[in-house]
């Protein structure tokens, strides 16, 4: 039968190659998050995965030994597998698929390459490439012992094993040849990022690819993100503008440069939007700080500066609208959290360049950043909780944990002694469930609250223009430590 004919934009299956230890999975989960976040549905199959899910127990390196036959029967079996998935998936209307395995042969290559074209899917390959053995030690270290094959195993036997495992692939490893793969299409990252070569891009989402993979590295670093400090529109309960800092504002701008000195960062860069409240906030934390035009707050349009009980009666339809699909909805004359997301690539490819950095920005724009580095939906990103006087710091781990331990010391000026404030939510609207267009919604969605409480004011602020019904976290400590991809 006819091949199924290769198109402009058909499905694109991006196949890792390299040894053990030298990032794979790493850039797989990273492209895959990133290619997501753009708007490109894509999804990582690690053949690790499917490996351990048909092997329960993991005993030593043997398993991968070229002589182990049975091992090597359940490897390929394991590889038909994940293809089978992948087959599936993009034929279900996915556009990406990563195949993360070492693929370090020609054969395998060629066997994929031949399944690639039997479905009409294109190939793109992403070689690591590393012969510095701090790195690959570090990596050893930092990656796979927190996989799963050893957690039972005490650190020396891991590393002992694990460089066990990795002769098992040296001798047989045909690197990617400028010549005899002069026709496939590829990018070798040699030594995490030193130097780098590109053969045969073929389109735009491997141009973006290739793009991204030159922008990333895997040097430790934080990053800190946090919203300005109470602003006058904040205190009057309007959305957008651009007010200055309340009182309450500067005294957190205060706090927050006490807490950034405290942490001792090296090398900290500050960047902040071209509002003035971000400026005043970052002015506070006495480190020159570079102003960026594309974290400003999303443009309400002719919403800008009215409260959200003024634009539903003002803008019924348009408040409803905004409530049926909250991250495609673009304010008139003004824009959506999907434009957002185009706005900040730049943004997230030079945060991917930095090393410590603190980014003062807005509701809407954290939000965005925030979905990029845990993972999020287009259908969450909304509506991730990004309130006022709090510091989020982001930092990178292996093997994709996301932990969100709660550090010491709250940075919200708002607390004396309170549970939490109410008023760091101001300009928070809760995602609504079955919302219809005459702005009627059945139930609030609180997303996953782990401690309920209900919501309290601060008789000292005379307050009583936030909500009092609404069901927040517990947010005993206010600065909460994420880790990230």
């Amino acid at each position: 039968p006819a091949l199924p004919l290769c198109m402009t934009n058909c499905p694109t299956l991006i196949v890792t190659v390299g040894l053990p230890a030298r990032g794979k999975t790493y850039i797989s989960k990273k492209l895959t998050r990133y290619l997501n976040w753009i708007g490109v549905p894509t999804r990582e199959f690690n053949v690790g995965q499917y490996r351990r899910e048909c092997v329960k127990i993991y005993k030593s390196f043997e398993f991968f030994r070229p002589d182990n036959e049975e091992g090597l029967k359940i490897r390929q079996q394991c590889a038909s597998a994940a293809l089978n998935d992948v087959r599936q998936y993009l034929a279900d209307g996915g556009q990406v698929a990563v195949f993360d395995a070492t693929n370090t042969t020609r054969e395998r290559r060629g066997t994929i390459t031949a399944f690639a074209e039997q479905n009409g899917f294109k190939v793109f390959f992403v070689e690591s490439v590393c012969e510095d053995p701090e790195v690959i030690a570090e990596n050893i270290v930092q990656v796979k012992l927190g996989s799963p094959d050893y957690t039972n195993c005490n650190t020396e036997e891991a590393m002992e094993d694990f460089k066990k495992r990795i002769k098992c692939y040296e001798n047989s490893y045909e690197t990617l040849d400028e010549v005899l793969d002069r026709d496939l299409s590829y990018i070798k990252i040699m030594d995490v990022g030193r130097r780098y070569l590109v053969n045969q891009v073929q389109d735009h989402i491997q141009s973006r690819i290739v793009y991204y993979l030159m922008n990333i590295h895997i040097t430790p670093r934080s990053i800190y993100l946090c919203r300005h400090g109470e602003s006058d529109l904040n205190v009057k309960g309007c959305i957008g503008g651009d007010s200055g800092l309340s009182p309450r504002g500067k005294e957190f701008a205060n706090y927050l440069g006490q807490f950034i000195q405290s942490q001792e960062i090296s090398d900290l860069k500050v960047w902040t939007s071209q509002m003035k409240r971000t400026i005043q906030t970052a002015e506070a934390v006495s480190v020159p700080y570079e102003q960026w035009k594309a974290l400003n707050e999303i443009d309400a349009g002719v919403c800008e500066e009215m409260m959200y009980e003024e634009i539903q009666q003002h803008y019924p339809l348009e408040f409803a609208m905004r409530d049926q699909d909250k991250y495609r909805y673009r304010y008139p004359k003004g824009e959506s959290y999907e434009d957002l997301v185009q706005r900040l690539e730049p943004v997230i490819m030079e945060l991917e360049r930095q090393e410590n950095i603190l980014v003062v920005c807005h509701q809407a724009i954290m939000r965005c950043l925030l979905a990029y580095f845990l993972d999020k939906t287009a259908e969450e990103l909304p509506y991730l909780k990004c309130p006022l006087h709090t510091v989020l710091k982001l930092t990178p781990v292996a093997y994709g944990k996301t932990v969100l331990p709660l550090l010491p010391s709250p940075v919200c000026t708002c607390f004396n002694n309170a549970p939490f404030c109410a008023l760091c939510f101001q300009g928070v609207r809760w995602n609504p469930r079955n919302a219809g267009l005459n702005g009627n919604a059945v139930d609030n969605d609180f997303e996953s609250i782990s401690a309920a409480y209900p919501a309290m004011m601060h008789s000292a602020h005379g307050r009583r223009d936030v909500p009092v019904n609404l069901v927040f976290r517990n947010l005993n400590k206010l600065v909460v430590s994420a880790h990230f991809i």
